[in-house]
């Protein structure tokens, strides 16, 4: 196998690579700013220069030279090289700025150009903290800046488009967003104008940048010129909580973090799984931030006196309990949820057979055109190939429609789903008894409802979705909710901030908590007082069973799915 010595340790390699991604991969810290692993290489920040040599071989033997203590002879390069454009080679010697004062001042002497004109504007800065720009000056610059001139100034504040804000004078030119939109979302609505110190991105003459992917473009940015107008100077890096966990706007199952202050989310960002979304996140992924916030329930309703008010939990699941024992199982239709996870949906399974009801149904959700084939899909649901592969049956509006007009239905179970605002009538659910699992208070089919079980949403829970391709992966708990219990306070880990507050904090706000629980939670109780207890310690061991009982999920275990999930017909085949 191939070598290369970098700094005196000798790592193997396989393939065509380039010096900066075998340091990345290798652990090897090698400062950069352009580089990026799945765009082209300009080499044009400097950053990653590096001593690069080769062995010495006599021509005519072939035979290595070495010196006078047996060691191969080197013979480096006249000038020092980038790494993000070298081609690793074998036996190929590399001098970073580790063991080399030349790579270490031309890396200070780099930095200084890069920050001759750059502002002193980090304390405003939302790229604070987590600045490439600025870690590397603190890591490898200079102590002081000998800069005693005014900066050159250039546009603040434009708006590209709806979703990105630009601060020009912050743009070190590492073209990474022009190469995006050229490369990656292929919009070409960046490019870069003017000359010189003077030159900064900007849309070509009469074009907005409302790319769908626009935002990566903040992503990636290696200082604060790009940022997402939509969480601008809303909160510091080092004030939230990121989670990992997928976005569930379509049936893409994109991987992200959730960044959590005071119980509420502030931004949503990729988290890199190359099987899945690689290093990238729609617009639409990250624009949900209200629904996760905003306009939450406050609590179980129960019908009383015309009109729904106000329960305990024990009361509106005792309710619910009633209403199901009063009719006959073939009476009552259970309707599933795409939007729910494949816990949720299968112990909802279990219910409607053990009441001797039908196998559950669930609506369908596809917006035909909406999707890329890239990470967006017609699918607007997360889950439909877990209800699928539960052997829940498709259906929609109208179906349900002519269904509940035939009056066999006495009672509608609905799991997180709104059937109202997918289409039926509302005045289909008259005469009808409706518990609905809702997770926000704009359900529209909220006013039918007799008994209302606030669910909890992906940020709240635990729990597994399938995406289209048939990836499973499991969601944890971003933000703390009323009357927590062991598994989700276990999930959402004991550093957070959010864990510890107090009313006494002023960063700490208990109505940020919202009153909800997980179907997982409620459906167990509602079974046991009808006498058909479900005996779970938590999801964990529900979706044991589940890849137990279904040859569908064989293998996906909360183990087997770790942060990256799983292939269920890869470990299907394993298994």
């Amino acid at each position: 196998m191939p070598k290369v010595t970098i700094d005196g340790n000798v790592i193997e390699y396989e393939g065509r690579e380039k010096l900066l991604q075998l340091c990345l991969d290798d652990g090897v810290e090698l400062p950069h700013f352009c580089y990026h692993p799945s765009m082209s290489v300009p080499a044009n920040c400097r950053q990653c220069l590096v001593e690069v040599g080769m062995p010495v071989k006599n021509r005519e033997t072939g035979a290595l030279e070495v010196d006078e203590n047996g060691d191969p002879v080197i013979r480096f390069f006249p000038k020092l090289q980038t790494g993000c454009s070298m081609d690793v080679s074998d036996g190929m010697v590399v001098k970073t700025h580790r063991t080399s004062d030349l790579v270490k001042r031309a890396q200070k002497d780099n930095l200084e150009f890069l920050l001759v004109n750059h502002p002193l504007d980090c304390p405003i800065c939302d790229q604070a903290g987590h600045c490439p720009l600025q870690i590397q000056a603190y890591k490898y610059g200079p102590e002081g800046s000998r800069f005693e001139f005014r900066k050159v100034k250039k546009p603040k504040r434009v708006k590209l488009g709806p979703r990105v804000m630009l601060d020009a004078e912050r743009c070190i030119n590492c073209t990474r967003c022009v190469r995006f939109t050229d490369e990656i979302s292929k919009s070409h609505q960046l490019t870069i104008i003017a000359r010189g110190v003077k030159n900064y991105p900007m849309t070509p003459p009469g074009m907005e940048f409302d790319d769908p992917y626009s935002m990566n473009t903040t992503d990636i940015c290696p200082v604060g010129a790009l940022t997402p107008a939509n969480t601008r100077f809303q909160a510091r890096q080092w004030e939230m909580a990121p989670t990992p966990s997928i976005t569930t706007t379509n049936a893409k199952g994109a991987n992200c973090f959730y960044w959590t202050r005071d119980n509420l989310i502030m931004k949503i960002t990729p988290r890199q799984n190359l099987q899945v979304n690689e290093y990238w996140l729609p617009d639409e992924d990250r624009l949900v931030l209200d629904q996760f916030n905003n306009n939450r329930p406050e609590g179980p309703q129960v019908r009383a006196d015309g009109g729904l008010q106000a329960s305990t939990w024990d009361a509106a699941t005792a309710a619910a309990a009633d209403l199901l024992d009063a009719v006959d199982g073939s009476e009552i239709l259970f309707v599933g949820s795409a939007y729910a996870t494949v816990e949720d949906n299968y112990l909802l399974t279990k219910l409607a057979s053990a009441l001797g009801a039908a196998t559950p149904v669930y609506l369908s959700h596809v917006e035909t055109g909406h999707g890329d084939d890239w990470l967006r899909t017609d699918d607007r649901t997360p889950n439909t190939q877990g209800c699928e592969r539960l052997g829940l049956t498709r259906t929609d509006a109208a179906t349900l429609q002519a269904q509940l007009e035939e009056g066999a239905i006495k009672l509608v179970y609905v799991l997180e789903d709104d059937l109202v605002a997918s289409g039926l009538a509302a005045g289909a659910l008259d005469g009808v008894s409706v518990i609905l699992h809702h997770y926000n208070t704009t359900n529209a089919t909220l006013p039918a409802a007799d008994v209302a079980l606030p669910a909890a949403m992906v940020v709240e829970t635990v729990g597994t979705f399938v995406s289209e391709d048939g990836h499973a992966q499991r969601v944890r708990p971003a933000k703390a909710i009323k009357g927590i219990n062991r598994t989700l306070m276990m999930e959402t880990g004991k550093s957070r901030t959010d864990m510890h507050g107090t009313p006494f904090d002023r960063w700490h706000n208990e109505s940020h908590q919202v009153d909800c629980q997980p179907s997982w939670e409620t459906l167990p109780a509602i079974a046991a007082l009808l006498g058909h207890p479900m005996s779970y310690k938590g999801p964990k061991q529900i979706m044991a069973e589940v890849a137990a009982n279904h040859d569908a999920f064989a293998g996906a275990t909360y183990d087997a799915m770790g942060l990256e999930g799983v292939r269920l017909e890869e470990i299907g085949e394993a298994v």
